[in-house]
């Protein structure tokens, strides 16, 4: 393919509607029109022209009516764009019609996103979920894919070859759908008892949620030296990241941080993700980082409450983190109770939102002394495996210093000799 095709194909105009008709969410802005735009920078390709279109209501066939298409063919062909991207979401039909229409290939912002996440996802998890995520969009889209045939519509001997074709396609891609939607189960599986495991030993866990590009990354970095890639771009982590965090010497968690969110998130990714996402369900806290720098963040924080929602995790307990409070622009910081100004790239802040971490989870976990017998080395093996060990000596005994979590305290409590005293119950038990 030459240079000169390849700038074609990466040029886009970009193309959005407001009606009246249409809810807040589904309507284009000029806010979602540079969103778009910067998705656009994000997949590798470049705008050449915006165009807003208000209008009553989305025409059936054309969705921004005959007019406003002819006026977009004349901006492809004057720009050498190869492609037409819509804000809004685009029904099969109309993006086969606008293909016709604009001799240009035409998609909607689902599938921008969609492309982005191809591009990015690394792990075998992340790619199970955008390859379940494509194919589910594909779907209902595979008709306009053999217009060939159609234009052929009645000719001897193209009517059945291009059905058998086209239900072949189908049949194909929904074989696919169930394999990739067992794979994930899998995966969901594997989860739980990771889970029932951390549930097992009180290990608390947190997940970092967020606007894309709200700094989590970042924040993830600066508080366990996670070291994942944190640039200043849309969807720059896709695959989720865990790490150990110590928040105190007798509070340990396992944080976490997410896909980011975005507004108009296709309907098929959020339910592909839902694998890795379901941990905001079971997070013990939530840390909701939000753009304090950025105009819009009370737009963009209500896009990310929503979603939490949809998954599940509206009741769990939140601290709002606004980010690079460095650059916010506004008369006043954002305050109050569960919340807390930083910035993740100069470390402001943090030990304030590490003290609220702490005391929203202080599992109640003690420093103590153990003298275990020596013929009970098993219980050295769990102490090894589901507690904190700091120190052992031998001696008469095994003399162990470690830090326990409840449950650990009263199966141990007859070998602790200093740091925690049982409580009446224990000895009743």
């Amino acid at each position: 393919m030459s240079e000169e095709k390849k700038e074609s194909i990466n040029r886009a105009v970009l193309v959005g509607l407001s009606a009246h008709c249409l809810s807040r969410e589904e309507n284009a802005t000029e806010t979602t029109m540079e969103e778009l735009e910067a998705l656009l920078e994000t997949a590798g390709g470049e705008c050449v022209g915006v165009v807003l279109q208000n209008k009553d209501t989305p025409d059936p066939r054309t969705f921004i009516g005959e007019g406003k298409v002819e006026e977009v063919r004349e901006l492809v062909e004057n720009a050498g764009a190869g492609m037409v991207i819509f804000d809004n979401s685009l029904s099969p039909s109309q993006q086969r019609v606008l293909s016709e229409e604009l001799k240009a290939a035409v998609m909607d912002r689902s599938a921008l996103i969609l492309d982005i996440f191809a591009q990015r996802a690394r792990t075998r998890e992340g790619r199970l979920q955008v390859e379940l995520a494509q194919y589910q969009y594909l779907l209902p889209r595979l008709t306009g894919m053999w217009t060939h045939l159609e234009r052929q519509e009645g000719a001897i001997g193209t009517r059945g070859p291009g059905e058998t074709q086209l239900e072949t396609d189908r049949r194909h891609i929904r074989r696919k759908i169930s394999k990739l939607k067992e794979e994930l189960e899998q995966v969901r599986r594997v989860r739980g008892v990771q889970r029932e495991r951390r549930i097992k030993n009180e290990v608390p866990v947190v997940a970092i949620v967020g606007y894309t590009n709200a700094g989590k990354s970042t924040l993830l970095n600066k508080l366990t030296g996670a070291d994942i890639p944190a640039n200043d771009r849309l969807f720059d982590t896709l695959d989720t990241t865990t790490r150990t965090l110590e928040i105190s010497d007798t509070c340990t968690v396992l944080i976490s941080d997410t896909v980011g969110f975005i507004s108009k998130l296709p309907h098929h990714l959020v339910e592909a993700f839902k694998a890795t996402l379901e941990e905001l369900e079971y997070a013990d806290l939530l840390l909701h980082v939000i753009d304090a720098s950025n105009p819009e963040w009370r737009e963009q924080a209500a896009v990310v409450e929503k979603l939490i929602a949809e998954l599940g995790a509206a009741e769990t307990p939140r601290i709002d983190v606004f980010n690079k409070s460095d650059r916010y622009t506004g008369d006043i910081v954002p305050h109050g109770e569960d919340i807390v100004s930083i910035s993740a790239k100069t470390g402001q802040g943090l030990d304030e939102l590490l003290d609220m971490i702490g005391k929203r989870l202080d599992t109640g976990a003690h420093r103590v002394v153990l003298h275990l017998p020596y013929d009970q080395g098993g219980a050295l093996d769990m102490l090894y495996r589901d507690a904190k060990v700091e120190q052992v000596e031998y001696g008469e005994t095994i003399e162990v210093t470690a830090v326990l979590t409840p449950i650990l305290l009263g199966r141990m409590k007859d070998y602790i000799v200093d740091g925690w005293k049982p409580p009446k119950e224990f000895w009743e038990d």
